[in-house]
């Protein structure tokens, strides 16, 4: 199944713990070459003057969400124009995923929505050393915007009773599905 990813690029997006970093590094993990290409580094790039997303919509914080969605797609395309397959992992949901893949040039492009519930996602959540609610956001909140804004490209997984390796297997098994021309 590696060979139609070769030289491809896949998007696994979702809300937040939807489990997005652990799919996406067991997927490039399965696979002969492969880049594990994480959005929120570019994020935690800004050292001063970063603003962080909210719901409120502040024009500076979606101004730097895309200059770290065209960084990350502009890596990927790399590391596809290298032979490898690259696998970029980010919240990228509402308008943002139609002007996301617009900006990826690498053909194929696979895109994989990770959509969980919501009780899921705060199970995980509170699993989790980290946290990534706040700053206004709740996982109902996030999830609408999901599912009430999100195109309906790629792939769409529920993976609330799904293990990773099982989302991989998943996501390998119905590759055809998660392609966007």
């Amino acid at each position: 199944m590696s060979e139609p990813l070769q030289s491809s690029v896949v998007l696994i997006t979702g809300i937040m713990a939807s489990g997005k970093s652990t799919v996406a590094q067991a997927l490039a993990e399965r696979l002969p070459r492969a880049a594990h290409v994480r959005g929120d580094a570019f994020r935690r790039m800004v050292v001063s003057g970063r603003v962080e997303m909210r719901p409120d919509g502040d024009p500076s914080a979606f101004a730097q969400l895309r200059l770290r969605h065209r960084l990350s797609a502009l890596t990927a395309d790399t590391y596809a124009e290298a032979g490898f397959t690259a696998v970029v992992q980010d919240i990228v949901i509402g308008d943002e995923l139609a002007a996301y893949t617009a900006l990826v040039r690498t053909r194929p492009l696979y895109v994989v929505v990770l959509a969980p519930h919501p009780s899921a996602v705060r199970a995980r959540e509170a699993g989790r050393s980290k946290t990534g609610y706040g700053e206004g956001w709740t996982v109902e909140a996030l999830d609408g915007e999901l599912r009430e804004r999100t195109p309906r490209v790629g792939l769409w997984l529920d993976t609330s009773e799904r293990t990773p390796k099982q989302t991989v297997e998943e996501i390998l098994s119905r590759l055809p599905e998660a392609a966007v021309a």
